[in-house]
C-alpha cells in the first residue's frame, strides 16, 4: 500500500455563495510537521532567449517574460504549495495517490508546477495549459519530502483560480482531466474528485485506459472511478458543508474559520502531519479592485495570523518570513540530496515557536496572547474590507509595505 498523501484541503467559492461579487479562495497546506514554509515574492522579469530555470530536481527552458508572484513554500524546494501572481491567478496543489504508481525519478515536482503555471499564466485557463504542456514535456516525479531515507512521492490535483472562473486540474502521470467552475463552492483534498463532468482532457487520456483495461469504453468516463485506489474513492470534504452554510456570505473571514477548523479535519494536527502554512485570497470580479492574498507564514492556522499582500510594484519584500538560503551547499541541491537537514527556521517563525509553546504551557498568558493576535488580525481584515468598498483607486503607496508592516507588528507581540 503507497503511503497516504498529506491532508491538504483547497477551497473556492463563487458569488452567489460569496459576499459582495468576491472570489474567496483558501488552503492549508499540509506538510511533514517540523518542515518550515516560507512567503517569497519575485517581481516580474524578462529572460534571455535560450535561457534556463532551475527547478527544484531539473532544469527547464525559461519564457521571455515570467509574472510577478507571492508564494508560500517549503523553504528546501523551488515551486510552492500555493500562490498569487499578479494578475489574480492563485493556484494550490495536491498530493494525490492513483492505481498509477508516482515517479521516483527526478523530474517536475507538483509543487514545481504550482509555481510555474502562476509565473507563465495571466489566467486560470492559461496556468492551467502551461501545467499540462510542461507536465507532457517533462513529467513528474521526485522525492515530495526532505527526506534521505525514503523517497515519497505522489500525483498530483491543483485547483486554479482567477477573478472569473476556476479550474480542477487531476493527473496521473501525463494524463490529465479537468473541470471548470463558475459558480458554488468546491473542496478539493488528497483524493481525486472529478468524475462523469470533465471540460478539458490530455487528448489520448480514454484511448490510455482502455489500453491499460481500467474502462471498456461503454460505461461513462468516471475519471476518479477509473484513475483511484479501488478503497479510496470516498467524498472528501468536510470544510465544504460549513462554507455552504454561509448562504451568500462566504467572505475571507468566513474563509479564515474553515481552514481553523480542527474538528472537521481541515486543519490538520496529527502525528506524521501539521497545517504547515495557510493561505486565503479574495478576488473581485471588478477588475477595477486590487485581489488580497492573506498568508500566515506560520503552521496551525488556528495560532497563526493571515496578513494581508496586495500586488503594487516595488512591493517592500518581507526578510523576516524567508528561510536563510544555502545556496549550492544546500543538502537539497547535493546528489545524494538530503544527507543533512539545516536549520531552516525564519525569524516569525522562530518567534512563533515561543507562542506556540506559551499557549501550550501557560493557558492565561496564551489566551491574552490570541486575542491580541485576532484583534491585529481583524484589523488587517477590516482595513482590507475598506480597500474594497472604496470608490477611489487605490494608491500604490499606501500597500507597498503592507505585508512587511503587518509581519513586523506580528513580530513586536511576540518580543
Amino acid at each position: 500500500r503507497m503511503a497516504a498523501a498529506p491532508p491538504s484541503y483547497c477551497f473556492v467559492a463563487f458569488p452567489p455563495c460569496s459576499k459582495d461579487g468576491l472570489v474567496v479562495f483558501g488552503k492549508n497546506s499540509a506538510r511533514p510537521r517540523d518542515e518550515v514554509q516560507e512567503v517569497v515574492y519575485f517581481a516580474a522579469a524578462e529572460h534571455d532567449p535560450g535561457s534556463k530555470v532551475e527547478c527544484t530536481y531539473i532544469e527547464i527552458e525559461q519564457v521571455p517574460r515570467t509574472h510577478a508572484v507571492v508564494l508560500s513554500r517549503p523553504s528546501w524546494l523551488w515551486g510552492a504549495e500555493m500562490g498569487a501572481n499578479e494578475h489574480g491567478v492563485c493556484v494550490a496543489n495536491e498530493a494525490v495517490v492513483t492505481r498509477e504508481p508516482a515517479s521516483e525519478s527526478e523530474a517536475l515536482l507538483g509543487m514545481d508546477l504550482v509555481r510555474l503555471g502562476l509565473e507563465r499564466g495571466a489566467t486560470a485557463k492559461e496556468a492551467l495549459d502551461v501545467i499540462v504542456a510542461l507536465l507532457e514535456e517533462h513529467g513528474q516525479g521526485g522525492n515530495y519530502y526532505e527526506d534521505g531515507s525514503s523517497c515519497h512521492t505522489f500525483q498530483s490535483a491543483f485547483l486554479i483560480v482567477d477573478r472569473n472562473e476556476a479550474w480542477i486540474l487531476e493527473t496521473s502521470g501525463k494524463y490529465w482531466a479537468a473541470e471548470k467552475i463558475t459558480e458554488g463552492v468546491k473542496c478539493i483534498c488528497n483524493q481525486l474528485s472529478l468524475t462523469t463532468k470533465i471540460d478539458a482532457e490530455h487528448p489520448e487520456l480514454r484511448n490510455y485506459v482502455k489500453s491499460q483495461g481500467w474502462w471498456n469504453g461503454d460505461s461513462d468516463f468516471n475519471f476518479s472511478e477509473v484513475f483511484s485506489l479501488a478503497d479510496d474513492h470516498l467524498v472528501c470534504c468536510s470544510g465544504r458543508e460549513s462554507l455552504e452554510k454561509q448562504g451568500g456570505d462566504v467572505s475571507a473571514q468566513a474563509m479564515i474559520d474553515v481552514l481553523r477548523d480542527k474538528d472537521s479535519g481541515v486543519c490538520v494536527d496529527s502525528e506524521s502531519f501539521l497545517t504547515t502554512a495557510s493561505i486565503v485570497s479574495v478576488l473581485p470580479q471588478d477588475p477595477s479592485f486590487p485581489c488580497i492574498h492573506y498568508f500566515t507564514g506560520t503552521p496551525d492556522p488556528s495560532r497563526s495570523i493571515f496578513k494581508p499582500f496586495i500586488f503594487v510594484d516595488d512591493v517592500k519584500l518581507v526578510p523576516k518570513v524567508q528561510s536563510p538560503s544555502f545556496g549550492n551547499d544546500d543538502p537539497a541541491k547535493k546528489i545524494p540530496r538530503f544527507q543533512e537537514k539545516p536549520d531552516r527556521r525564519h525569524e516569525l517563525y522562530k518567534a512563533h515557536e515561543w507562542a506556540r509553546s506559551l499557549l501550550e504551557n501557560d493557558q492565561d498568558k496564551g489566551q491574552k496572547l490570541m486575542r491580541i493576535m485576532l484583534d491585529l488580525e481583524k484589523q488587517g481584515l477590516e482595513a482590507m474590507e475598506d480597500i474594497l468598498s472604496r470608490t477611489e483607486i487605490l494608491d500604490p503607496a499606501e500597500v507597498v509595505d503592507l505585508f512587511y508592516d503587518c509581519v513586523d507588528t506580528e513580530l513586536k507581540f511576540f518580543k
